[in-house]
């Protein structure tokens, strides 16, 4: 046991994460031989896995070049090539492709089952060969994406060879707030793999994946499984337990829906009790298994109503709830679009938590699959943005819109339709995500009321947010404004919910937690503790009275500094709350309890 730990501090020692940024305190914590070690989908697992995350070879080549036969070095996977704690911190560009290749073996209790290779997510286009065969493509950075390799294993050492071509701001493409040049609010490029990668056995036919659908009103929850190869005689049990009891079940034919009564009392979840269900899914042909996964739910249903003075509000569970939090942009010094260890990912939400949110809008940019999990377990509500990209119309603040309806191309269109129903989908089972926000202000927004049409279409159980700050339809369930720093309503809408989507950005520099030293900006900008803490009480006040007048939700800009931004409740590297804590948790729990019987 010694050895073994002697072993891994000694790799953490050798290990030396590039550059001389800033980092966060967690990048110390980062072990080559056990780089993120965590499950990577919470929301369907399987007892058996293997992580391939680690030291992998890389090459930048021309976008044209074949296959190289050398390699320019060693890459920390899942790190962006881009990042610090990637070991190389170069770019990439869209006239260059990188390559990776690694080496694995696959254990040998799996002979008899079939073998998946799991991406997280690889930004953008993904090309991947096993052995010199080619197993598939994929195109998207935000989705995870899996390839059956089982027909191209041999031996016992097995060689993964992916190539990698992104654009970033160079095309169409949804890349959020990565750009080649990057300054004021937008940031690095990110290149390539960013999150875990991974084998899983399968048995000759498996679940491949999970839809679960709560009903307060009938008291049920609906499970759809998706399967390889169904099946007439397929029967899928799902158990429902609550703290190791069963207290629900249900069974349903072919592959079918599995429609389940909840037991009278049962439990909702809330930002305040986040109560999850267990559940077990199980599909037998014959009598025999032929597949089972184990996942969790909530009980919770998001909707509008209008309260007693005619004002439209969100709604949890039937009840008013103000739902209040921060801007997030899920970004880190060291890491850029990973974050350095799974605490790390976590700290987020639990310090938004803490400083008395509900909520998080987690802005142009799509998470790992555990930090949903994080946020299903601690209760915090998501609003999620569709990355944005492409050319975008005039955008208008204080009116609905009245110009051209889309610059972009028929082929861009697709790719944005494309990327955003696999992102939806992908994300469809998590208790936690309360809103669709398919475009942020006029960023490559186009056809709007089709693209809100699309959403309900493919999720008709939550609510969508047009375009969050504009420009301005009469469709979906929201009217979103923004304004910076304090807030103000420029716009009512009568007939959908009015928020009030981006305010704040309240400025302060830290010194020797800055991104570029001496350089950074606010909205507004104080030098103190005690002046930002003002500030932000005095808008939160604002805000408060706002409810009452026709609000239903907010967001703060923003949850951390971000490169040249230094508007964050907290410093770039997590190390400061740059506000009083304790008056940010009074104000906060006021705000988000406005609503409160």
């Amino acid at each position: 046991m010694i050895a073994l730990l002697m072993a891994g501090y000694s790799a953490i020692a050798q290990y030396q994460p590039a550059g001389d940024r800033i980092k966060t305190r967690w990048a110390q914590e980062v072990n080559p031989e056990n780089v993120l070690p965590e499950y990577p989908r919470p929301l369907m697992t399987r007892p058996e896995w293997k992580n391939l995350n680690g030291w992998w070879n890389y090459a930048i080549t021309s976008k044209e070049a074949k296959m190289p036969t050398a390699y320019d070095g060693r890459i920390l996977v899942p790190f962006c090539i881009e990042s610090s704690l990637s070991g190389v911190q170069k770019e990439v560009g869209e006239d260059h492709a990188l390559w990776y290749q690694e080496d694995f073996t696959v254990p040998k209790s799996w002979k008899d089952k079939r073998v998946l290779l799991h991406f997280g997510a690889v930004d953008w286009m993904a090309d991947v060969w096993v052995n010199g065969v080619k197993v598939g493509s994929h195109t998207g950075g935000y989705v995870p994406f899996s390839f059956d390799i089982t027909p191209a294993l041999s031996g016992k050492t097995n060689s993964l060879v992916v190539r990698v071509w992104d654009p970033t701001d160079g095309s169409y493409i949804p890349h959020g707030k990565q750009v080649r040049k990057p300054g004021g609010i937008f940031y690095t490029s990110v290149t390539g793999i960013w999150q875990t990668v991974w084998l899983e056995p399968v048995p000759e036919r498996y679940i491949q994946s999970l839809v679960t659908v709560p009903d307060l009103e009938r008291g049920t929850v609906r499970v759809t499984p998706k399967f390889s190869d169904p099946r007439h005689d397929d029967l899928v049990e799902v158990v429902v337990t609550r703290e190791g009891a069963q207290v629900a079940s249900g069974k349903a034919l072919g592959g079918g829906d599995v429609e389940i009564d909840m037991p009278e009392g049962f439990l909702c979840w809330t930002p305040d009790h986040p109560f999850l269900y267990d559940m077990k899914v199980t599909v037998t042909s014959k009598g025999k298994t032929v597949d089972a996964v184990e996942s969790y739910f909530a009980m919770r249903c998001f909707g509008t109503k209008r309260d007693d003075s005619g004002i439209v509000r969100l709604t949890l569970n039937g009840r008013p709830v103000f739902q209040f939090g921060p801007l997030d942009q899920g970004w880190w010094p060291d890491g850029l679009y990973t974050a350095p260890t799974d605490a790390a990912l976590a700290f987020d939400v639990e310090k938004t938590k803490e400083l008395g949110f509900n909520m998080i809008r987690k802005h142009v940019k799509v998470e790992p699959a555990r930090w949903y999990y994080h946020c299903d377990r601690l209760g915090m509500i998501v609003w999620q943005d569709m990355p944005s990209g492409g050319r975008g119309p005039g955008w208008q603040t204080t009116q609905y819109f009245d110009g051209p309806e889309s610059l972009r191309s028929m082929e861009s269109e697709e790719c944005y339709k494309k990327e955003w129903k696999e992102i939806i989908e992908s994300l469809a089972s998590q208790p936690c995500i309360g809103v669709w926000v398919p475009f942020n202000e006029s960023w490559g927004q186009f056809k709007t009321p089709e693209i809100v049409e699309m959403t309900k279409k493919l999720d008709p159980t939550r609510l969508v947010n047009p375009a969050s700050g504009g420009n301005f339809y009469a469709c979906g369930d929201i009217l979103d404004l923004h304004h910076y720093p304090e807030p103000k309503m420029v716009l009512y809408d009568p007939t959908r919910a009015t928020v009030l989507g981006e305010y704040g950005g309240i400025g302060r520099k830290v010194e020797g937690h800055t991104w570029v030293k001496d350089q950074g900006w606010g909205y507004v900008e104080f030098d103190s503790e005690e002046q930002v803490t003002d500030t932000y009480v005095e808008y939160a006040n604002k805000l408060f009275q706002m409810a009452f007048q026709g609000f239903s939700a907010a967001v703060y800009t923003q949850t951390t500094d971000c490169e040249t931004e230094l508007n964050g409740l907290m410093t770039y590297d997590r190390a400061v709350v740059k506000m009083n804590e304790r008056r940010l948790l009074e104000i906060n729990r006021k705000i988000s309890h406005a609503f409160a019987e």
